[in-house]
């Protein structure tokens, strides 16, 4: 069985996010009309943008966990140019994860750890591997030399 390691970040990512969007976490009202952070200029353009984000956060938990919000403000957060120095780092928006990490533990795929942060449930881990083991499959009917990750 593959693992999240073995397989394209982006490909697994845009794959969870499909899959979330047909299970029940809900994205909030104020979704259309939020920036990621004070570093962004404008709201996402894409419209299923949370999704992708809850995907990814998620990924990112199976990798770093156990890892708090804030440590994950810092991860998703950027450069914001301060007049004609040299940009420096702002955190990205606490709510929006907040909200995905709540929703994601509604569907069981992560837990809290008390006073470190949240890691991956079992069914969490179980889910993500399936998926990058059906990736997996799917790459190696394109590209043959990727059957030695199997």
């Amino acid at each position: 069985m593959a693992k999240v390691y073995d397989v394209p970040a982006d490909v697994l990512i845009k794959r969870l996010a499909e899959i979330l969007k047909n299970e029940d976490i809900p994205a909030p009202t104020w979704i259309p009309f939020v920036k990621t952070g004070a570093h962004a200029d404008k709201p996402p353009q894409e419209r299923d943008w949370w999704y992708t984000r809850c995907a990814s956060i998620m990924r990112k938990i199976y990798f770093h966990g156990p890892i708090g919000i804030n440590e994950l403000r810092k991860d998703y957060g950027g450069g914001k140019p301060s007049g004609y120095g040299a940009a420096h780092h702002k955190d990205a928006g606490g709510a929006i994860i907040r909200n995905a990490i709540q929703g994601l533990e509604k569907l069981g795929y992560l837990e809290k750890v008390e006073k470190k942060g949240r890691i991956i449930s079992k069914n969490g881990m179980q889910k993500l591997d399936r998926l990058a083991t059906e990736i997996l499959k799917e790459l190696i009917v394109v590209n043959p030399q990727l059957k030695v990750y199997t």
